[in-house]
């Protein structure tokens, strides 16, 4: 049975996290299914946007801890790496993935949150990395990508001390970019995807590209990324449709080239 389930709302794919029993916790399976799933996303171009959420009352409350009491610390590698790999291939969509947050966000479940480009989530939620209560660090990139959400002081708090936080300071500190009632949050993250399904998905795919390129690089080299590609999409179709429709007064119609 797939860990995961695939639907779509026109331009949009919803990818629903179902081990609604087990709080959605992610075990291998989980893993190669995301992963596998995003080979196919990247491949069809139908897709403008991605939104993940989670089945039942949870995000994912974690990696599935009754999995990983028995690996050896070479398989306790492996599936770190698997992890790390399955998280970048949802990365790296070239389209925009948002994180529907329905409920508990915690460990591998805050990590998986933090891979898409932003949160929406529902007052209901919670987010933590609780690993060293179970004598563990993160192993899915919550020691790297949660620093570059929230800054080192709060990831280190959120790291160190296990604890959880609730949506309203997950808001402060830029972890979440909004927040809706539980009943309102899979539409509203559907709806965002749907409007930038309106935008130059050129431009876009372009426009993520840097971002995440530069946000390790030095100043220079991110300003260098950034010009190349703004020369590059002034090539594009999309560019100059854009342009003509904002001179003519009227609305664009992007062919994705």
């Amino acid at each position: 049975m797939d860990r995961i389930r695939s639907d779509r709302r026109g331009p949009v794919a919803i990818l629903t996290l179902d081990r609604a029993k087990l709080l959605n916790a992610i075990d291998s399976a989980t893993l190669e299914s995301l992963r596998d799933h995003c080979a196919d996303l990247a491949r069809d171009g139908s897709v403008r946007a991605v939104v993940i959420t989670g089945a039942g009352r949870a995000f994912a409350a974690g990696a599935d801890v009754a999995e990983m009491r028995g690996h050896t610390p070479s398989e306790a590698q492996s599936f770190s790496r698997l992890g790390h790999a399955a998280f970048a291939s949802l990365e790296a969509l070239a389209v925009p993935t948002i994180a529907a947050v329905n409920g508990v966000a915690l460990g591998g479940g805050c990590e998986l949150a933090c891979a898409c480009d932003w949160i929406y989530a529902s007052h209901k939620a919670r987010f933590g990395q609780p690993e060293v209560n179970l004598g563990l660090i993160p192993g899915f990139g919550g020691t790297s990508r949660l620093v570059r959400r929230v800054g080192v002081a709060w990831a280190k708090e959120l790291v160190l001390s296990g604890e959880s936080i609730d949506v309203e300071t997950a808001l402060r500190i830029g972890l979440v970019n909004r927040a809706f009632p539980p009943d309102e949050l899979l539409d509203a993250a559907v709806r965002a995807a749907e409007m930038i399904a309106t935008k130059s998905q050129v431009a876009i795919a372009q426009a993520k590209r840097v971002i995440q390129a530069g946000q390790g690089a030095d100043p220079h080299v991110a300003h260098t990324l950034e010009q190349a590609a703004f020369g590059i999409i002034s090539a594009s179709e999309d560019r100059n449709e854009g342009m003509d429709a904002f001179l003519g007064k009227r609305d664009p119609k992007f062919p994705g080239r």
